[in-house]
């Protein structure tokens, strides 16, 4: 029901974001990504897109993008900043895909490097991943994947509704401000 109505309340913005999405660059507006969610299972990511199109033909999977991404747009700096870019994930929430808090999805070429080398990355995979999640929240979002993990299992040892309100509220601090995660 949340996703719904976050998704209704965010047509007026994600108009606006579609409009300046095509006015300033060539491609989709929408960005499809293969990700790894619950037990494992893979499922195509939605997101409004932030990057140049055919972003990675020579460079091939690129772990994240920093700050001074040459190939992250004006545009989609803004998105980004203002994470606006994540709106169209409340669909994968509603697809059963994703939860709006849990750790957040990665890709599967990446999964498989981290399986093979960080004990426990499995468990994160115990749980939907999250629009946002605690990792994010104190501001670990382009941050080793080491940080992330300890708070993704950090999230998992004290799941609980308190827990995810907490996160939310501190995701609108987070949005609001537009910075930190």
């Amino acid at each position: 029901m949340f996703s719904i109505i976050a998704l209704i309340a965010a047509v007026p913005i994600l108009l606006a974001a579609a409009a300046a999405i095509k006015l300033t660059s060539r491609g989709p507006v929408l960005f499809r990504q293969e990700r790894v969610g619950l037990n494992g299972t893979t499922f195509q990511v939605l997101k409004l897109r932030t990057m140049v199109q055919d972003a990675e033909k020579n460079t091939g999977p690129v772990l994240s993008s920093g700050r001074d991404d040459e190939r992250v747009t004006p545009v989609g700096r803004i998105l980004r900043a203002t994470r606006i870019d994540e709106i169209p994930q409340f669909v994968n929430v509603l697809l059963g895909h994703m939860s709006v808090v849990g750790p957040r999805p990665e890709r599967p070429c990446f999964v498989e490097e981290y399986r093979k080398r960080i004990p426990y990355y499995d468990l994160r995979h115990r749980v939907r991943p999250g629009i946002t999640g605690l990792a994010q929240v104190n501001g670990y979002y382009l941050t080793c994947v080491y940080v992330k993990l300890k708070y993704d299992l950090m999230y998992l040892r004290n799941i609980s509704l308190w827990l995810d309100l907490k996160i939310l509220l501190k995701t609108a601090i987070v949005v609001l401000r537009s910075k930190g995660s």
